[in-house]
């Protein structure tokens, strides 16, 4: 592997610009028997080429059955690790190993297994966001489709951990009556928005309906109309007569959404903090077309996670999905 490469995380070959990427692409994937998953939150042009498009949950369970031998995970670290955890015998490429989580780091794993250690009469409900270390101390992994199902599937009085969003577990909280032991977290991303700036956005479209993801802030959580995950606001867009949303989550989710509802007109909410018009996860957009390419092309950068850890995250994440095949979600 060249020294540069590892450095950079990713492969930096240039790509010949007359190149019609998204055709080589194509060919690469079918040469290689590869399939490519893309998060709600990437670019429009990588959902546009991607296999399957979907949230966490989704993807973690198109990646449990598919017959590929190589899987590209257009998203961040975390779910490229979830991959590898469900599928061993595959190889699991991400065109970026920069393309972290912000909610995945700010629950160090060291730490984490220390908080839990210290509430031995916990049993530990993980989000999806999360390094595979935290995942092996976790007795079930969530994601916001599945989150509030999976918490009332415990006893009413069962003493529970939840990390590392504060906000989804505020939420969690708040609509199912737990008093759940919460890890101080938050994605960088649903921080950030305004209540005022979507306030303001309302008067000006005075009929939207105000979509928001529960990793947002409890006070933006209130302006809504609907609170669910990106799958959840997706579907519930495209089952409502309205004609106008604003839309408090990762500006990527447009792109489905207007795909799916050419009559219907998406505003994206603004960051408080910026005079930019949306709000973009700048580690989903280190996935680039020309990084995919190079990625099926030269089969790296490969996700690896530790055998030891694996066996002990994967139980978790199976959790999951069976609670979830039985719930219908």
């Amino acid at each position: 592997m060249k020294e540069e490469w590892l450095k950079n995380g990713y492969v930096t070959e240039p790509v010949d610009k007359s190149l019609d990427l998204k055709a080589e692409i194509d060919k690469l994937r079918k040469e290689k028997n590869a399939v490519i998953l893309g998060h709600f939150y990437q670019s429009d042009e990588i959902q546009e080429i991607a296999d399957f498009v979907g949230d966490s949950l989704a993807l973690a369970q198109w990646a449990a059955k598919t017959d590929a031998k190589i899987i590209v995970m257009c998203g961040v670290h975390f779910m490229g690790e979830t991959a590898k955890i469900l599928c061993p015998d595959k190889k699991v490429l991400i065109p970026d190993l920069n393309a972290g989580c912000s909610l995945a780091d700010s629950c160090p794993a060291d730490r984490f297994a220390a908080f839990v250690a210290e509430h031995p009469d916990h049993q530990v409900i993980s989000y999806v966001n999360t390094s595979a270390a935290v995942k092996a101390v976790t007795d079930v992994v969530v994601t916001s489709t599945n989150a509030r199902q999976i918490v009332e599937s415990f006893p009413e009085d069962a003493k529970l951990i939840f990390g590392p969003d504060r906000n989804l577990g505020n939420y969690i909280n708040s609509i199912t009556g737990r008093n759940m032991l919460l890890w101080d977290g938050a994605c960088h991303v649903h921080e950030k928005f305004s209540v005022e700036k979507i306030v303001a956005l309302k008067q000006q479209y005075p009929d939207a309906a105000i979509l928001v993801h529960p990793e947002c802030k409890g006070a933006v959580a209130k302006l809504a109309d609907k609170v669910a995950s990106t799958a959840g606001l997706l579907k519930y867009a495209m089952a409502s007569e309205k004609k106008d949303f604003i839309v408090a989550t990762e500006s990527g989710i447009l792109y489905e959404m207007r795909k799916n509802c050419p009559d219907k007109n998406f505003i994206p909410a603004p960051p408080e903090d910026s005079t930019c018009a949306c709000n973009e996860c700048n580690f989903m957009r280190l996935n680039t077309l020309e990084k995919l390419y190079n990625a099926l092309k030269y089969e790296w950068p490969e996700v690896q996670v530790d055998p030891a850890v694996a066996a002990k995250a994967i139980r978790p994440i199976q959790r999951m999905l069976e609670i979830s095949a039985q719930l219908g979600l």
